[in-house]
């Protein structure tokens, strides 16, 4: 229970709760439904003290036909133009940034970082901060398939 804090008060803060429907808490992660705009997501927030709020999620916009959408928000400013690297277990991404937030350059890598998420324990992503310096944002991928399959379903059903 100790461990879901961090994550339930970042919840709390991202957005206003009479506007989101829980689907559920799966260990570190969690699944959300959003009534306007139609939007289902599976969150986590990263590991340990980072600079400010990081976290991850995988989305779905049935208005936009957008499914599975990998979004992080970075802990710190990345430096323009530069490098963001997510490694998922053994596989290795390179993600397209601006500021803090970081995404997969296609609906290809979306499917392959997905798929990543689904057998590994562990997730990190790095960059350059614009500050100067590198910084690495951690999390645990446990919860994070059944997570992405609540918001999966919860997206599907009809309204």
């Amino acid at each position: 229970m100790i461990r879901l804090l961090p994550l339930v008060a970042l919840l709390l803060v991202a957005a206003p709760l009479a506007a989101r429907e829980s689907l559920g808490v799966y260990e570190s992660w969690a699944a959300f439904k959003d009534a306007a705009p139609a939007r289902c997501y599976a969150i986590a927030k990263a590991q340990g003290r980072p600079a400010a709020p990081a976290y991850a999620t995988v989305s779905h916009w049935p208005d936009r036909k957008v499914r599975g959408a990998v979004h992080l928000v970075l802990s710190r400013d990345v430096i323009a133009k530069g490098a963001v690297r997510l490694a998922v277990g053994d596989k290795r991404f390179t993600l397209v940034a601006k500021g803090r937030n970081a995404w997969a350059t296609d609906a290809r890598q979306d499917a392959a970082i997905i798929a990543a998420l689904r057998s590994a324990a562990r997730m990190s992503v790095s960059a350059n901060s614009a500050k100067g310096g590198t910084f690495t944002d951690r999390y645990v991928l446990t919860g994070a398939a059944t997570a992405i399959d609540a918001a999966t379903v919860g997206c599907a059903r009809p309204r």
